[in-house]
């Protein structure tokens, strides 16, 4: 046997079955031989010189029956050699077909296979090893198995190895190998002993899979499970997890002290919505790009939440959790206002113009921080934050707040409220409030402006109280679309039991839910129709920061209304920031003065000069004007002095139920009558 062969049969596992039929089928040879040797020595005595056997008939024929019967007996004992023999051939090609299926599967098999002795040393590698890691078979033994195994994981080899000695099998594991060219793939790995004649283990095979692709693929989810795909940033879910772990170590050390602060861009659907939402994602990439350079040491924005490590000192996350909001857990504060100047920072960053499919984009950000200790809970922290930034909002935009607990309060006073209203609109209990519009000119009643009040068991509750919050949480649609199919039924049978000429006329305020609806116009068109009012008397008040706050969007809305018919007029004029440019465009009827000009007419020249030059401004647009909050007699006169066609406020009547205001309705037509006035 050559030297190659006799490595193979020494490291071949199907190859010890093979010696052991060797060894039986010499031993039995032996046997055969040496017992056929016996015997024939046997019966040739018989004939040896010298040994003379008896004359006697009786003792000759005896002597001829053991000679043939030993004769017989050798025959018989060579055909059991011989049967045994071509056994033994049955069990050697059978094993060689073990042995070839054996050579077979290891030569072509994906996984590596190996056998190695109980010191360690190589005895066999299959050629998957060079396929896959590019070492030759000679290569590989002239190493040591734990050589390319990366040195944080040979203990665990080694470990696993000598378990495997002992207990004849090993649990899979996973470590690391290099590869010929160095870099580093992942194997799984299983071992099984090799059982000695004695029961001892005399090597272990090992089989070796390269799950390399696999761990990177397992890691590329992970990575996305708890990142942003858009920013790349760490997603909700791992900001949670990190700022767990803040919350952990300030529990244990005192002196560790943390902020997070939570970054809202300001009018942010306005962007979206105007330039599409491909700009906005584009958006969203420069501000993460730009928050991440503006924040020292982002080291956890690659880490993921397996990873046992502790935040280093100094080092903050920074993550999207959603929508248009950022989010910063700032680590290791010195002092509170560290946390300040950070996001004074982060809003200096911001407000630089970004440039966005060839266009410059000028935008602000609001802030909420909380420090460390308000919660022991994650998502309360992170509450917290949220309500900083929404009082943030509330107060201007383009600034930042600290939370604190007034603000809790407040949330969860409006949560309640919130949740009233909804059960206000299952029970039915909001009511419209009319206030009339007068003529100026000869203080005549030619239609209402109606109001929401909601009546509580306790009273009535004023809009400024809940409107705001009902406009935000989307409860005012459905309340708005109720308040005019009831102002449309009141002003039909108002119409009906007054026949004036012009016909009596109804205002109807649009919020800022509503004016972002696509398609506003064909819901109050249907309305309309279902109510039977004609539309010329029914008057639409979109304020002037609704208006002005998204120009184009409000050149279409104002067009989808007119196309129904309805006269729109901008509320609240003088507030906001209009444009006479983009006023001109708009298809409106009228301009409302705000009542805090009228209030401060009489004792303020400039509050005049301002009045004066609005109703000569609308009159040059060819709008009709009407003054808000008119309470005084002189108010009055002023105003129709400087050619303002309608007025309303509390010189007339305050907002009062539908009866109240058609008991005024009866009483002003028995006093004054109705002719033909300014609609």
């Amino acid at each position: 046997m050559t030297h190659e062969s006799q490595l193979w049969c020494d490291t071949n596992p199907a190859a010890i079955p093979i010696r052991q039929v060797e060894s039986r089928e010499w031993g039995l040879w032996g046997f055969a031989v040496a017992v056929t040797l016996v015997l024939t020595l046997g019966i040739l005595s018989l004939t040896f010189p010298g040994f003379h056997l008896p004359r006697d008939d009786f003792y000759s024929q005896t002597l001829k029956e053991w000679v043939r019967g030993l004769a017989a007996l050798v025959l018989l004992f060579d055909i059991y050699t011989v049967y045994q023999h071509l056994q033994l051939q049955r069990i050697r090609r059978r094993l060689a077909e073990r042995e070839r299926l054996f050579h077979l599967i290891t030569e072509n098999a994906a996984d590596m296979i190996a056998v190695v002795d109980t010191q360690g040393r190589r005895l066999y590698n299959s050629p998957a090893y060079e396929k896959i890691l590019g070492y030759t078979a000679e290569e590989l033994a002239a190493t040591s198995s734990m050589e390319q195994i990366h040195p944080e994981d040979r203990e665990r080899v080694l470990q696993a190895a000598q378990r495997a000695h002992l207990t004849g099998h090993c649990d899979r594991l996973e470590y690391r190998i290099r590869h010929k060219d160095g870099a580093w793939h992942v194997l799984e790995s299983a071992a099984s002993a090799i059982p000695g004649s004695r029961g001892e283990t005399e090597g272990l095979v090992i089989v070796n899979r390269d799950i390399t692709e696999r761990k990177r693929a397992e890691a590329l989810l992970e990575h996305r499970a708890f990142h942003d795909g858009l920013t790349n940033l760490p997603n909700r879910a791992l900001f949670l997890d990190r700022l767990q772990r803040a919350i952990a170590v300030s529990q244990r050390h005192h002196d560790y002290k943390f902020a997070v602060l939570l970054i809202d861009i300001d009018e942010f659907k306005m962007f979206n919505d105007s330039l599409g939402h491909a700009a906005g994602d584009e958006l969203l990439i420069q501000i993460a790009r730009r928050l991440t350079t503006c924040l020292r040491g982002a080291d956890t924005v690659s880490r993921g939440p397996n990873s046992n490590l502790p935040c280093p000192p100094g080092d903050h996350t920074l993550a999207r959790p959603g929508g248009d909001e950022f989010v910063v857990l700032a680590a290791e504060l010195r002092d509170p206002s560290d946390a300040i100047r950070m996001s004074e920072r982060i809003q200096e960053r911001i407000a630089m113009p970004f440039a966005v499919n060839g266009r410059e984009i000028v935008i602000s950000a609001s802030i909420g921080i909380v420090f460390s200790g308000s919660s022991t809970e994650a998502e309360d922290v992170l509450r917290d934050a949220e309500i900083a930034m929404y009082r943030a909002k509330s107060t201007g935009k383009a600034r930042c707040e600290v939370f604190d607990c007034a603000m809790q309060a407040d949330a969860v006073k409006r949560l309640q409220l919130e949740t009233d209203l909804r059960k206000a609109l299952e029970c039915n209990e909001f009511r419209v409030y009319y206030q009339p519009l007068v003529s100026l000119q000869d203080n005549r009643i030619v239609g209402f402006e109606a109001l929401s009040r909601w009546q509580r068991p306790h009273g009535i509750v004023m809009p400024g109280e809940f409107i705001t919050v009902a406009d935000e949480s989307g409860i005012i649609l459905p309340m708005n679309r109720q308040l005019l199919r009831d102002a449309c039924g009141q002003l039909r049978r108002w119409q009906s039991l007054f026949p004036f000429d012009p016909p009596l006329f109804m205002s109807v305020n649009v919020t800022a839910k509503e004016a972002a609806q696509t398609d506003l116009a064909s819901q109050m068109g249907e309305i309309l129709r279902q109510c039977g009012v004609d539309p010329r008397f029914l008057d639409f008040e979109i304020t002037e920061n609704i208006a002005m706050g998204d120009p184009e969007r409000s050149a279409t809305l104002f067009s989808e209304l007119k196309a129904i018919g309805v006269r729109l007029s901008i509320d609240d004029f003088g507030t906001g920031h209009s444009s006479l440019s983009r006023l001109q465009r708009f298809p409106v009827d009228t301009l409302k003065i705000d009542r805090s000009f009228i209030s401060a007419m009489d004792g303020d020249i400039e509050s005049h000069e301002i009045v004066r030059i609005i109703i000569l401004l609308a009159h040059n647009l060819g709008l009709k004007v009407v003054a808000e909050g008119v309470e005084t007699q002189e108010q009055m006169e002023v105003l129709r002095d400087l050619g303002c066609e309608l007025g309303q406020g509390y010189l007339w009547s305050r907002p009062a139920p539908g009866d109240t205001i058609e008991e005024l309705l009866a009483s002003h037509h028995s006093q004054v009558g109705f002719a033909k006035g300014c609609p």
